[in-house]
């Protein structure tokens, strides 16, 4: 993976963003040529980090991009708010506090909550 793909930068200050980034703040993150699969895992890694209502701008050149990333704001409940740029095709997502937990390393798929054997 380069370096560029896992750089992330807040657009109002030149530190990067911590958990307590303000819900106002645009945090950027650079995706690069990442598929899929590395590209959500990405994404998921760093809006752990995030406030609820932070909006992040994830600029990527995958071209599922468009498909996946809507699929995935559903299914964890961030909100996907579209397309904010062209070149690089740039997507904007607000993180909401109370995400839908996925699994690490296959952030397409929820961690179902335990069941009681004896239930």
């Amino acid at each position: 993976m380069s370096s560029s793909a896992m750089s992330s930068s807040s657009t109002h200050s030149s530190a990067a963003p911590s958990s307590s980034t303000p819900s106002s703040a645009v945090v950027t993150i650079d995706g690069g040529d990442l598929g899929c699969a590395r590209l959500l895992i990405l994404l998921r890694r760093r809006v752990a980090e995030l406030d609820d209502g932070t909006v992040v701008h994830l600029s990527t050149r995958d071209p599922v991009a468009p498909i996946d990333l809507p699929v995935w704001c559903d299914m964890t409940g961030h909100d996907y708010l579209g397309v904010v740029a062209a070149d690089p095709p740039t997507y904007a997502v607000r993180v909401t506090s109370t995400p839908t937990p996925t699994d690490d390393r296959r952030p397409w798929h929820r961690i179902e909550p335990e069941r009681d054997p004896g239930a």
